[in-house]
């Protein structure tokens, strides 16, 4: 009730309806979803709240809570062109924009308010946790004919396209698709998916924050992705593949040598190699078998350290501290890396243990803190009322 008072207060208008759309955070399968591999991502109960009303004219008028600075951001149904000015609105603008250039009816304005209780930078998704949640306002408010599917696709696209961020589909999907205690074996290529269990009996994900600037992020995850597809194109050369996420390490073994650079090997081995760690890591999770999890959970950070090389000392440490916790099953860097945040299970009963010790070392080590969140599985993007 909080958000819709809030509602009000800004808008000076009574509030209409409400949504809930979940951050994020990838168990297993890191920088594998733009190399049509599978990723093993789950919804969080942390994400963004939007609330709504209709308005008699064609004006769009958004406030954020987490940038009550920038006031009320506007714009007009016929001018929904990218404006540096309107900073994060331009996230919720450009969803609105493409329903429209692909021909749904959306033919009024709204007032819209926006509360999201991921940490800002985190690595946690925020950004396609505001997109997913605009474009289901927008199919519920206007009744569009858009499947699920469909819609993930969409929200991608203005990531990509009006955005200018080269992500994969991973992010928008399980924060469209997810469900409560179960995370999403997702295959990027075919976008085939099922859903697991995640049972931690006395464990759970605690998700720890770098809180690193991440400066770096967007312009080394550009690289990294123009570095695997050039040595798809190397390996193409020998191999009818239309991704690096269809070959074995057995088979890549065999070919590497065609891609003829250091560096191009490493980054295609971090992508076929995680790519198996992830299903193994889905069937060690279905068998109950945590311990196994968490060492698949382990050997994927080594992997994004010593091929991708994308974690960093704020990541390597976390990581580090964490393993030396006893009562921690596995911890990993998770999202684009370079800062953002680790992903580790641990054990119910040493999780005040880890807090305190890790966050005591890794502050005497970098020189400031990090946050910790106590994480639980929850559903996808849905109405609240």
């Amino acid at each position: 009730m909080e958000n819709e008072k809030r509602f009000s207060e800004v808008f000076q208008v009574n509030a209409e309806r409400s949504y809930f759309s979940p951050g994020r955070v990838n168990l297993i399968g890191e920088h594998t979803d733009y190399n049509g591999g599978n990723v093993f991502p789950c919804a969080l109960t942390i994400g963004t709240y939007g609330v709504v009303s209709l308005r008699k004219d064609s004006m769009i008028r958004m406030y954020s809570e987490n940038f009550h600075d920038q006031g009320v951001v506007e714009f007009n149904l016929s001018d929904l062109t990218y404006n540096k000015a309107h900073d994060w609105a331009n996230y919720p603008k450009g969803v609105i924009a493409f329903l429209r250039k692909e021909g749904y009816l959306i033919d009024q304005g709204m007032n819209i308010y926006f509360y999201g209780n991921i940490p800002n930078g985190a690595g946690l998704s925020s950004s396609a946790s505001i997109e997913v949640l605009t474009a289901y306002m927008m199919k519920d408010l206007f009744q569009l004919e858009i499947s699920m599917i469909d819609l993930v696709k969409l929200c991608q696209k203005v990531e990509n396209e009006f955005m200018g961020v080269n992500s994969g589909i991973m992010d928008q999907f399980a924060v469209a698709m997810g469900k409560k205690d179960q995370a999403i074996l997702l295959d990027t290529n075919t976008l085939e998916y099922r859903y697991s269990p995640v049972l931690l009996e006395n464990a759970s994900l605690v998700v720890s924050n770098t809180n690193k600037k991440r400066g770096l992020a967007d312009s080394k995850y550009n690289e990294r992705r123009a570095e695997c597809e050039e040595a798809l194109r190397r390996l193409q050369t020998v191999l009818p593949i239309a991704s690096l996420g269809e070959i074995d390490s057995e088979t890549f073994g065999k070919y590497q040598h065609v891609i003829q650079d250091e560096v191009l090997i490493k980054r295609a081995k971090h992508a076929v190699t995680e790519n198996e760690r992830t299903l193994l890591a889905v069937k060690a999770l279905e068998s109950n078998e945590i311990e196994e999890f968490g060492k698949l959970m382990n050997a994927s950070h080594e992997s994004l350290r010593e091929d991708y090389e994308v974690t960093g000392v704020e990541l390597d440490t976390l990581v580090e501290l964490g393993r030396k916790v006893s009562g921690t099953i596995g911890s990993r860097m998770t999202g684009a890396g370079f800062g953002g945040c680790t992903v580790s299970i641990v054990q119910n009963d040493a999780i005040d243990r880890f807090i305190q010790e890790v966050g005591t070392s890794y502050e005497e080590i970098i020189g400031y803190e990090a946050e910790f969140y106590v994480v639980s599985i929850g559903d996808g993007v849905h109405k609240l009322s």
